[in-house]
């Protein structure tokens, strides 16, 4: 059986051929295209999946599995955007277009590009995020932590692999994410979200913790199983075009850092500071996982490959 995963119009769109459980072929569209976190429909990504997996056409696919539930997704955002106006029009704005001319009609477009007439699986988000990390993983069992910044409304997930199944077993939803909060301050420190991040971490060494106490008093309400709230006073991506507003720049000392400007030690502390809080959340979140999994494993996840893996595991 051949299951083709795809994931597309985020960023960093891919597709993985799965044959038999087995992992064929997986690539990025920016591999072909030269375009950096290139987010449109992979259709190079996935010619070559088919190539190196012999296979010709469409048509030998079994099914098609996209990497989270669309329409759900849009209403997350439309509730969002609602609940913030009319402060949220901007967001809203300059968001509804893509998904009124693309998103919402990703199986047609699955169809056309592909010329493929057959089943199209919708997992949900962190579904597919607990797949690529468990059934390619060594384990027989294992449990399943899954961190993202937020896919339909979960943005954390615990569960747990047994054999060829996934079961999740429990969430932290939106707005509350340890990923839209690493990425508030990426765009903080002067990085792009969704591709600067690492660079925050790689940061993190040369500073000190100094502000680690401000985040956990101030932005952070964690508690002891990993789970928390973040402070939406500080923040503006429910409502706004920005990650963060002029009272998180108060709380730590400044504006926002202008891109490729120089970086200070305040900068490198502010990274140290939030990679302190996030190994902390995650150590407390996956010994929670542990104590309700009852497992020693553990499989971490962050992507088109669990699409196609969970597509397997349930077709």
């Amino acid at each position: 059986m051949n299951i083709l995963g795809i994931s597309a119009f985020y960023h960093d769109s891919a597709a993985c051929l799965v044959r038999d459980g087995e992992i064929i072929a997986a690539a990025q569209e920016e591999r072909f295209t030269r375009k950096k976190h290139d987010a449109e429909f992979p259709i190079n990504a996935i010619g070559s999946c088919l190539a190196q997996g012999e296979l010709a056409r469409a048509c030998e696919i079994d099914p098609v599995a996209f990497y989270e539930k669309p329409f759900l997704k849009c209403k997350r955002l439309l509730a969002t955007y609602l609940a913030c106006a009319p402060q949220g029009l901007a967001s809203l704005l300059q968001a509804m277009p893509v998904w009124i001319k693309r998103k919402m009609w990703i199986k047609r477009i699955i169809r056309n590009a592909l010329r493929f007439d057959g089943v199209i699986l919708f997992p949900e988000h962190h579904e597919s995020h607990a797949a690529s990390a468990f059934f390619p993983s060594p384990f027989d069992e294992a449990a399943i932590l899954t961190i993202d910044g937020v896919g339909e409304w979960t943005t954390t997930s615990i569960g747990r692999g047994a054999g060829n199944r996934v079961e999740m077993l429990a969430e932290q939803r939106f707005p509350h994410s340890l990923g839209l909060l690493y990425s508030a301050f990426t765009s903080y420190l002067g990085f792009r979200v969704n591709s600067g991040e690492y660079k925050v971490m790689g940061l993190a060494p040369y500073g000190e913790p100094a502000f680690e106490k401000t985040i956990l008093t101030e932005l952070v309400d964690l508690k002891s199983d990993g789970s928390f709230r973040l402070n939406l006073g500080y923040f503006d991506f429910l409502c706004g075009l920005q990650m963060t507003n002029r009272k998180f720049d108060r709380l730590f000392g400044g504006p926002p850092r202008e891109p490729e400007s120089e970086l200070t030690q305040r900068h490198m502390n502010v990274a140290r500071s939030l990679q302190a809080v996030t190994e902390e959340i995650m150590l407390r979140m996956a010994r929670h996982a542990r104590a309700i999994t009852g497992s020693r494993r553990l499989c971490l996840a962050g992507g088109a490959l669990g699409a196609a893996l969970l597509a397997w595991h349930h077709y």
